[in-house]
């Protein structure tokens, strides 16, 4: 239903408005003048007095000469002379409409001018707690009535008018929507399908509506003011709902009264959909203190708040400069639940004053230590140890603390690229991920080879300590291939890869014989098995076999590729020490530093594991 209207009286209109005057043509003289505001209305004492104590107590207190009138001020009225005239009306018993957008102001009048029952029967006190009553029933009524309490503050709470259309609305949003069978708001209630009316047996019936979603409240709760949501929320909370509605109904409201949340790019359409229509824009300040509420009404257990929308958030009050304290709690909630982030929605541009990156590294770093503190998961190191078919087919375990690896190492990739970012600020960002977490290592492998290839101008020494923060052992194939031959990589980093693959392929080499072999003595030589099942296991050795051909051919280029390797570096020690034998024979020290023997030492230990 629309509204609820209630019609007291059955009088026609007698009152009529002549400039700041209203005048009650009832045929006698007016003996009293009420002043509301800039509105004189021109009345008499009898009809007033005879519901009202206070205007009784008034007129007897008013003295004045026979021949004026009496005059009585009523400028604090609740709702003024708006709702003057329709207590007026009242006294008079003149048709009178009560309405969802009228009651809180006559009830506040009534009281303020003391219309109980001690004055006659059916006063208008008891009238519009009636009609309160039967209102709190209907929740589109109780929303318009609950919007409506401010302009008369503090009455409408003295008289407990907000905090029971708050109750109301709270217990019909916490019910459960399949029992619940009071009228709902226009865009919340159930819809009856095409063709409601059914025939059958020459009786029409109408069909039974649809169920209504748990989030049919969010569009009408997203249209109060900040102080009565923030009250209906509190309320809903109490009475035990789910964090994830109470999450929804917040995320609604942020978007129709936040301009610049709707604004970042990839929110629209994620999760919730959007509101019908935004308000009006507010200034900067107004939707600042907005966040700051919004953000302190955000449930705080772990996942029941969409991981985008906090990010959204956050990067909302960095543009608005919110407090410190707000922006700590954003990052903490969202290093709790980091896993659950897209990394679209961690690439938070940086709009501080020093602009030295394009992206803000250092809330991600702080997001991170959260997550690395808060992270408790037991380490069970054999949860993080893959075989060959695992690097092979990319399987890996799913935890937290993985998925986390995986978005960092996403991360990384894409702020690698900044010239301005500092080789401190990689390292930390990457070391914050431990090392059994990345079952493999290709995410930060080439994270770190597009920051290589961004940063040309790096010392040796600094391409060692950024290599460091991956496992060779932990390459993929089509990685430990691209890194043979990337240039950029250390020599050391290379002849590392180099090991670790033949030793990999060589033990796959191993693997795929050893079953070979057990496949070829489980035959039977009498041919007593079944054809079939000898014809699928020929057919698998076969298989194995070519890709065992396969891999040899692959360890064939790599020795190839490591004995040339070794004669670079046999050549390079060579040519060093003839060097320095001729400064020596002239009196000359050489300061550079030596090959290392180790790396010379690998190779040989590679090619001789690999001679015939």
């Amino acid at each position: 239903m629309a509204s609820m209207i209630m019609k007291l009286g059955s009088k026609s209109e007698v009152f009529h408005r002549d400039g700041q005057t209203w005048l009650c043509s009832t045929g006698l003289p007016s003996d009293l003048v009420v002043e509301v505001g800039e509105m004189a209305f021109h009345l008499h004492k009898f009809p007033l007095l005879s519901r009202s104590q206070v205007i009784e107590n008034r007129i007897n207190d008013y003295s004045s000469e026979d021949d004026e009138k009496c005059v009585l001020q009523f400028h604090e009225l609740p709702g003024g002379a708006k709702t003057f005239l329709l207590v007026a009306k009242f006294c008079y018993g003149i048709r009178l409409e009560l309405t969802a957008l009228n009651i809180v102001g006559i009830r506040c009048a009534a009281e303020y001018l003391q219309m109980t029952e001690d004055r006659g029967d059916g006063n208008l006190i008891m009238l519009s707690e009636s009609f309160l009553n039967e209102m709190f029933g209907h929740w589109t009524d109780t929303i318009k009535a609950l919007e409506t309490c401010k302009e008369f503050l503090p009455y409408s709470e003295e008289l407990h008018i907000v905090s029971r259309c708050i109750d109301s609305l709270a217990m019909k949003a916490c019910a459960d929507t399949n029992l619940f069978s009071w009228p709902l708001p226009e865009n919340g209630i159930a819809q009856f399908p095409e063709g409601n009316h059914v025939l059958w047996n020459g009786i029409c019936s109408t069909a039974k509506p649809q169920p209504l979603s748990e989030d049919w409240w969010y569009e009408d709760a997203s249209l109060l003011r900040l102080s009565s949501y923030k009250r209906l929320i509190l309320a809903v909370e109490s009475r035990g709902m789910k964090p994830e509605r109470i999450a929804g109904s917040v995320v609604h409201y942020a978007k129709r009264h936040l301009p610049l949340l709707c604004r970042q790019p990839s929110f629209r359409g994620r999760n919730h959909a959007a509101p019908r229509s935004l308000v009006s824009h507010p200034s900067d300040a107004d939707q600042r203190n907005l966040l700051e509420e919004i953000v302190a009404l955000v449930p705080t257990q772990k996942g029941a708040t969409p991981t985008n929308f906090l990010l959204r958030l956050l990067r909302t009050s960095m543009v608005l400069q919110v407090r410190p304290s707000c922006q700590d709690k954003l990052e903490k909630q969202i290093g709790a639940q980091l896993d659950q982030a897209a990394l679209e929605d961690l690439l938070i541009p940086n709009i501080g004053y020093s602009m030295e990156t394009l992206y803000d590294i250092d809330c991600v770093q702080r997001i991170l230590d959260h997550f690395a503190h808060i992270d408790n998961e037991p380490l069970d190191p054999s949860n993080y140890i893959i075989d060959e078919g695992q690097l092979m087919g990319g399987s890996h375990p799913l935890t937290p603390m993985t998925m986390v690896a995986t978005l960092v190492d996403g991360y990384l990739a894409e702020v690698a690229p900044d010239v301005n970012l500092k080789l401190p600020k990689f390292q930390s960002l990457a070391a914050v991920i431990p090392d059994y977490a990345r079952p493999l290592n290709d995410g930060i492998y080439c994270a770190i080879d597009i920051y290589l290839k961004a940063h040309p101008w790096l010392t040796d020494s600094e391409r060692e300590q950024i290599c460091s923060l991956m496992n060779c052992q932990k390459l993929s194939l089509e990685a430990s291939t691209h890194a043979t031959q990337n240039e950029r990589l250390p020599l050391r980093v290379i002849v590392q890869v180099l090991f670790f693959e033949q030793l990999r392929l060589r033990t796959s080499i191993s693997g795929w014989l050893f079953v070979s072999d057990n496949l070829k003595n489980s035959q039977n030589p009498n041919g007593n098995l079944a054809n079939a099942g000898n014809n699928t296991r020929v057919g698998a050795v076969r298989d194995h076999l070519v890709e065992a051909d396969d891999i040899m051919e692959r360890v064939s280029e790599l020795e190839k590729e490591c004995l040339g390797m070794k004669e670079e570096l046999e050549k390079l020690v060579k040519a060093k020490r003839g060097w320095n034998l001729f400064l020596r024979k002239f009196g000359f020290r050489s300061k550079s530093k030596s090959i290392d023997p180790k790396t010379v030492k690998s190779c040989l230990l590679i090619q001789k594991n690999h001679s015939p």
